[in-house]
């Protein structure tokens, strides 16, 4: 969950660093460091945000065409100016970022100990680098290779030695490392974001990997030294996909991109002029998967809301059965994995660890595995057997909006695409895709009311405790939209299903508690309406997400958010719209970062 990027080649390395962090931010803010190799090796690092890092070293002479800088998201000790990565070895010739966690750091701590060697931090990082130390003898490639072979864990690394200058070696399991290759000119990073500035030239190290990179050349070998060919790849984002364009937060400009991450999520998949959806990444699997006797899907927080929109998609719309797992709790119990089960791996990055552990563990126990991810080349794209990319664009909020959307989207689309080869009839089947292509024009229309919601946000911003309330198909938007308030805003928010808010969450509500619900027209209309009069009854104060034209829901909430009419299994691609500008406005005016929520970051790639 850090953010890495190292630099060789011919250019001054430190300004290159810098701006690649910036772009890594949203991957950790914590604390951040440099290191630069030119005539020994220069160090610098602090607690806080890039910002305090740059003015640290505005009037340092950190100057040099290698080096490498990392942004931190605390795992292993608390975030300070010790604790920062880059961390050297006992003899200061030795520098190493990290991503992951050493889970027999401890030990391999004891054993260095035992031999002399002073820790100055408290991290398993420092173990790391120090074990490399351990194994030092003018060689780096071979003693980050030899110490690798006694870790237990995760990492994706980036090493360099002021005796070997010029020089990175990396190496990966588990954590994503990608190589941006150049002219004469080479850059490491944990994430595309960093490289695209500089090339669209990439190659991406898998798990067991190891690459050793100068500035005219680079090689690849497993950890074992067994020579790796890696194909050069073009990267699908561009700058202007990652920078603010104006806008004042990125997930708002992630918001407002929504309707435009839709029509190219569709893009190619859903015909309205044949009546079909076209999934060329299950094209040669649609035999299995339409014989299936049951889907697994699962993943992480957000990931894991759009799971349950495809657990009720997969049996409403393919009469196929279908649960939501955890993926962290997934992997650590033994589940049960007949013949015929699918598993569908859902993750924006396509890194999630528990999400990740999950998808082998299912394949291990022989589940054909589907991939829904937005990044292209991610390891669950190319550990799953089939998938369908999200296509949206690049994500940097770390509050995910539109690469939920796209999560939904992929899955409805795969439950339509069964659902027609299993039971529905080609004019129902017509009817949905009509309505998709619809949609993107009527999300549009819904963020129209965003002055609105901000006047809303601004009344109810100071209540600290919020209740979100759905069924159907608009219980896991209610999980979904208190889970945006409490990522960004920092209030306490609990979402659940309406009827269930009676067998004791009812006890909390006040005459100060928001209670939103989600109420639009469908199957459970009337029920949701009976559980708006019994928040009434106590006093609460209703927030209702309702269909355009229904008048009557006026008199029974105090504010009402109307979207477009839409058939009820494409209801949460246009439900979720204003609770995720609800979350926005209170985070902004609650003087919250809105971008860089405390404690969080982008991709979990740690238990």
């Amino acid at each position: 969950m850090c953010g890495i990027v190292a630099y060789t080649g011919f250019r001054d390395a430190r300004p290159i660093l810098i701006e690649g962090l910036k772009r890594l931010e949203y991957r950790g803010y914590d604390s951040a460091g440099i290191a630069i190799v030119n005539n020994g090796l220069k160090v610098r690092k602090s607690a806080g945000r890039i910002s305090v890092l740059e003015n640290l070293i505005t009037h340092d002479d950190l100057r040099g065409t290698c080096g490498m800088a990392h942004t931190r998201w605390a795992t292993h000790g608390a975030p300070n100016d010790v604790n920062a990565h880059p961390h050297t070895d006992a003899s200061g010739r030795i520098a190493l970022i990290h991503n992951g966690i050493i889970e027999n750091y401890k030990a391999l701590r004891t054993y260095l100990e035992h031999r002399g060697v002073e820790f100055k931090s408290e991290t398993d990082t420092e173990v790391l680098v120090q074990l490399i130390g351990h194994f030092y003898t003018k060689d780096l490639e071979t003693a980050v290779r030899t110490a690798l072979q006694d870790v237990r864990g995760t990492y994706g690394i980036a090493v360099v030695c002021s005796e070997e200058p010029g020089k990175i070696v990396a190496a990966r399991k588990g954590s994503p490392l990608i190589i941006g290759v150049g002219d004469g000119e080479y850059v490491v990073a944990s994430d595309a974001a960093a490289i695209v500035q500089h090339t669209t030239q990439v190659i991406y190290l898998n798990d067991g990997e190891m690459a050793v990179v100068w500035d005219d050349g680079f090689k690849t070998t497993t950890l074992d030294a067994m020579p790796v060919n890696k194909e050069v790849t073009e990267l699908e984002i561009t700058l202007e996909d990652i920078e603010l364009s104006g806008h004042e937060h990125f997930m708002l400009k992630e918001i407002l991109e929504q309707p435009a991450a839709m029509a190219d999520c569709m893009r190619g998949r859903v015909t309205v002029s044949d009546g079909r959806i076209h999934l060329g990444g299950l094209a040669n699997l649609t035999r299995e998967l339409v014989r299936t006797k049951r889907f697994i899907l699962t993943g992480c927080g957000t990931a894991w809301h759009a799971g349950l929109i495809g657990e009720y998609l997969f049996e409403d719309l393919a009469r196929i059965p279908a649960e939501v797992e955890y993926a962290s709790e997934f992997r650590y119990r033994n589940p049960i994995i007949e013949p015929g089960t699918v598993v569908i791996a859902i993750s924006q990055s396509g890194e999630t660890a528990d999400t990740l552990a999950a998808l082998r563990e299912a394949r291990d126990k022989g589940a054909l595995a589907i991939g829904a991810v937005n990044v292209v080349g991610s390891t669950i794209a190319r550990e799953t057997d089939a998938g369908v990319y999200l296509h949206v664009g690049p994500e940097i909020g770390v509050a995910s909006t539109k690469a939920y959307i796209g999560q939904v989207l992929v899955l409805t689309m795969i439950a339509l695409y069964l659902g027609r080869r299993r039971h529905l009839s080609q004019p129902d089947l017509q009817a949905y895709i009509e309505a998709l292509d619809s949609i993107p024009e009527k999300v549009r229309q819904i963020t129209q009311q965003s002055a609105e919601i901000r006047v809303v946000a601004d009344k109810f911003k100071d209540s600290e405790n919020w209740l979100y309330l759905g069924r159907g198909y608009n219980y896991p938007t209610a999980l979904e939209g208190a889970l945006k308030l409490k990522e960004i805003s920092y209030i306490h928010a609990e979402g659940m299903p309406a009827a269930e808010m009676k067998h004791g969450p009812i006890a909390l509500i006040t005459k100060d508690m928001p209670v939103v619900f989600i109420a639009t027209k469908n199957s459970q209309y009337d029920k949701v309406i009976s559980n708006i009069e019994e928040v009434r009854a106590r006093s609460g104060r209703v927030i209702a997400v309702a269909t355009e034209g229904d008048k009557d829901i006026a008199s029974l909430a105090e504010h009402v958010f109307y979207v477009p009419d839409v058939p009820e299994p494409l209801q949460p691609l246009v439900t979720i719209i204003p609770l995720q500008l609800l979350a926005y406005h209170a985070a902004v005016l609650r003087g919250c970062d809105v971008d860089k929520p405390r404690n969080l970051a982008k991709s979990v790639t740690v238990e």
